[in-house]
Parts: structure tokens; C-alpha cells; sequence
């Protein structure tokens, strides 16, 4: 089997609460937009809000969006601003990454994550010329 593609579907009691917190809130740009339905891009991955094929009741998904961001210091400011409530502010990790925790409208996690410059997910790992 090849994945071609993949993204995140999420089905939310409230579309437009949930549609106005990841494009508002999080500010992340619309990929594409179709009759029921918002698309936005997350890095290398996508998320799709869909105002179609709930249950209207509150959300199912027990697992974290995962979102790579530059600053977390400053996204916890700019988050603040906005009246997004900070589950957990930002903190480096025993493993070395920063993660701050927000949710989403429907309880889904969200997991805000800086990598710090000397975290060895930047360490290029090529072989150097001897």
C-alpha cells in the first residue's frame, strides 16, 4: 500500500466555534475550502474541520495534534491575547523539547512544541567530508 496523502478529520460539535479557533486562534492558513468544510495547513501535515458526519456530541478523539512552532514563549503570549485558555504553559521536557499544551473547542489536545537549536532533531546527521 502507498499513503499518497494524509490529513487530520476532525468532526466537532460546533463547526464554526472549532473553524474560528483554528483559523483565529491558531491562526493557520486555509489550504482549501469546500460547502461544509475547512481545510488547513499544519506544517507538513493538514487538518480538516468538517461540518458533516458528527454526532454533534463532544469529541471522541483521545489522542494531541502535534504542531511544530518557532517560539513558545511567544505563541503563549499571542494564545493569551486571543483568550485561549493555557492548559499547560510551556516547559522544556526531559527529552529536551519545549511543549506548552492548549485545546480546542471540543477538548481535542493540542501540543505546542519548540525545538530548542541544540536539540538533536536539528542535528544534521550526514557524514562530514574527512
Amino acid at each position: 500500500m502507498d499513503i499518497l496523502s494524509s490529513r487530520i478529520l476532525l468532526r466537532p460539535a460546533d463547526y464554526d466555534r472549532t473553524l474560528t479557533f483554528y483559523r483565529d486562534d491558531l491562526g493557520l492558513a486555509i489550504a482549501r475550502e469546500y460547502p461544509g468544510g475547512t481545510v488547513f495547513f499544519a506544517g507538513q501535515s493538514l487538518i480538516e474541520i468538517a461540518g458533516h458526519g458528527g454526532s454533534g456530541g463532544s469529541s471522541s478523539f483521545d489522542g494531541a495534534l502535534w504542531l511544530q512552532i518557532r517560539d513558545a514563549s511567544n505563541a503563549a503570549v499571542e494564545l493569551a491575547l486571543k483568550g485561549v485558555a493555557i492548559e499547560r504553559a510551556p516547559v522544556q521536557e526531559p527529552w529536551g523539547l519545549i511543549e506548552m499544551w492548549v485545546r480546542d473547542p471540543d477538548g481535542v489536545a493540542i501540543v505546542l512544541v519548540e525545538v530548542p537549536d541544540d536539540h538533536p532533531i536539528r542535528r544534521d546527521n550526514r557524514r562530514q567530508p574527512e
